[in-house]
């Protein structure tokens, strides 16, 4: 376990600032304290308040202060990675959130074509789990790459696990727009005021609607009796 005076210490080395730089900034937050409060605290002789430390915590970016303290936050899955690794995590999360650093500039196809086109994106978000009411009419219009959402006509948003591995929660998937689709393949299903994405099974046993993950059950469909429609079929 870390002391507080430790961790305040390493982040303000870190981040080139002196005590008193430290103390300046907290008095910019109306915390009124000196350079020897602060190296009080860093010689252990005393501590911050919680809600001063937590200041010193967003003034010297300590991203994890549960980590830093007692060695390891099993709440966050980024405790157990060393400094590279989470650089390489933070990579990735930056290339998710910021989808506009892989496109090329438009006009870069042969004959000027752009490289992207608009599609919709459904404000639902399908159910990969317990299902959930579907409001066809909220989408929003966005630019996608062109060869990412080949024969796509809009993409949804999955919600729940009951699709994993292969689709995750949160995973926005894109779908070529059909009212059929083959035993076997995967789709976006209405049941019942429900939307669900599963994979589509109608054989001898009966019509299904199947989860690839096997903790849930399949659902089973009687056309005679329910509201079913299928939206469409799932790519990649």
């Amino acid at each position: 376990m870390n002391s507080i005076g430790r961790i305040i210490r390493r982040y303000r080395k870190l981040r080139h600032y002196t005590q008193a730089d430290l103390a300046e900034k907290l008095a910019a937050c109306d915390i009124r304290i000196t350079s020897k409060a602060v190296w009080a605290w860093e010689k252990g002789s005393a501590e911050p308040s919680a809600g001063t430390f937590l200041q010193v915590c967003r003034i010297l970016d300590i991203p994890d202060c549960m980590e830093e303290f007692f060695g390891e936050n099993p709440n966050n899955p980024l405790s157990v990675l060393n400094d590279d690794g989470k650089a390489l995590v933070r990579q990735y999360i930056n290339a998710l959130v910021s989808p506009v650093r892989y496109r090329k500039e438009a006009g870069t196809l042969p004959g000027g074509a752009g490289n992207t086109r608009p599609i919709r994106l459904y404000d639902l978000r399908v159910s990969a789990g317990t299902g959930n009411f579907a409001d066809s009419d909220q989408y929003a219009q966005i630019d996608v790459d062109e060869n990412l959402a080949k024969d796509a006509d809009f993409a949804v948003t999955i919600a729940g696990d009951s699709m994993m591995p292969r689709f995750r929660d949160h995973q926005t998937v894109f779908v070529h727009e059909q009212s059929a689709l083959e035993s076997g393949e995967i789709g976006i299903f209405y049941l019942n005021d429900s939307v669900y994405i599963k994979k589509f099974q109608n054989d001898a046993r009966g019509l299904y609607l199947i989860s690839l993950n096997p903790a849930y059950d399949p659902i089973p469909v009687d056309p005679a009796r329910d509201s079913f429609r299928i939206f469409g079929k799932v790519l990649g």
